[in-house]
C-alpha cells in the first residue's frame, strides 16, 4: 500500500512496531497526542487529539490502512476514556467513512470479556462481560466498526489484544500473552488478506495455557508461532503465584475485575 496509518506511534505498542511496519506501505504516518520523534525518511508525524474530529480528518486524509492503537489503554475516570475511546473513535470511523473506507486494525481489549473466569473458554461469538470503563470503550468500538461495516462496509479487524509485551510477565500472562512477533505477523494478514469483513480476532500467541479460540480464522492465514510456556520455568522461579481466589488468578480481566469507578480527582 501507499500509506499506512499508526496511531498511538508514542505508546508502548507503537514504539516496538514502528520501525518493523516499514515493509508494508511506502510511507508510514506516526500519529499521537504525545510527542514522537526522529521519523525516517519513509515516516510522517502528525500531532492529533482525537477528540478533535478536524484533526482527525486531517489524520486519515490519503491512507490506505489504519492500525488504530491510539487512546487509553488503561483504566481511567471516565471523561478521558469518553474523549479518546468513544467519541475519538467515532472521529476516526467518520474521517474514514470520508476518505475511501481504508482497512482498519482496531485494538480492541481481552478487557471486554474481563469478568469470564479463567476456566472458560471463549470463541469470538461469547457474551461480552467487561471488567472496567475501559472494557466498556472496547466493547462500543467494536460495536461502532461492527456499524460502519453493516452500514457502509468499512472492514475492520476487531482484534481482542491480551497481554502485548516483549516477554509474559506472570502467571496470568501464560495465557494472555501476545508476543510482538505475532503481533506483526498478524497485522500483515490483516492487510494482506483479499477479503477482510469485520472479524473477531483474539489477540494471544499459541499459549498451551490459552483461554480464547481463533479456529474459525483458518481463512485469514495467520498462524501465531510464539508460546508463552518457553518462559513458565523462569516465571515460577521469580513470581509468587497468586492465591485461587485473588482476582488476578480467577478472572480472565485479572486486577481490572477490582478496580473502582475512578474520578477525576483520583486521577
Amino acid at each position: 500500500m501507499n500509506r499506512l496509518l499508526l496511531t498511538g506511534a508514542a505508546g508502548g505498542l507503537g514504539r516496538a512496531l514502528r520501525a518493523r511496519l516499514a515493509p508494508l506501505a511506502r510511507t508510514i504516518r506516526l500519529a499521537d497526542i504525545a510527542p514522537i520523534a526522529d521519523p525516517a525518511p519513509h515516516e510522517e508525524i502528525v500531532t492529533c487529539d482525537l477528540a478533535d474530529a478536524g484533526a482527525v480528518d486531517r489524520m486519515v486524509q490519503g491512507c490506505d490502512g489504519i492500525v488504530h492503537f491510539g487512546g487509553v489503554s488503561v483504566e481511567m475516570p471516565f471523561p478521558p476514556i469518553l474523549r479518546a475511546n468513544i467519541l475519538g473513535l467515532y472521529n476516526l470511523y467518520e474521517a474514514a467513512r470520508r476518505h475511501g473506507q481504508p482497512r482498519i486494525l482496531f485494538a480492541s481489549s481481552n478487557h471486554t470479556v474481563g469478568f469470564w473466569k479463567q476456566t472458560d473458554r471463549l470463541g469470538p461469538d461469547t457474551t461480552l462481560r467487561p471488567d472496567s470503563l475501559y472494557g466498556v470503550s472496547k466493547v462500543f468500538g467494536e460495536a461502532l466498526a461492527r456499524m460502519y461495516f453493516e452500514k457502509f462496509g468499512q472492514e475492520t479487524a476487531l482484534v481482542r489484544v491480551g497481554s502485548a509485551t516483549p516477554a509474559p510477565e506472570d502467571h496470568r500472562m501464560l495465557a494472555s500473552w501476545l508476543s510482538h512477533d505475532d503481533l506483526l505477523s498478524l497485522i500483515e494478514a490483516v492487510f494482506r488478506v483479499e477479503r477482510l469483513g469485520c472479524p473477531v480476532i483474539w489477540g494471544a500467541s499459541a499459549n498451551t495455557q490459552g483461554w480464547w479460540d481463533n479456529s474459525h480464522l483458518d481463512w485469514l492465514g495467520w498462524t501465531p508461532r510464539d508460546n508463552a510456556e518457553t518462559f513458565r520455568a523462569k516465571i515460577e522461579a521469580t513470581v509468587p503465584r497468586p492465591a485461587p481466589d485473588e482476582a488476578v488468578a480467577l478472572y480472565q480481566g485479572g486486577i481490572f475485575t477490582e478496580y473502582p469507578i475512578y474520578q477525576e480527582k483520583d486521577a
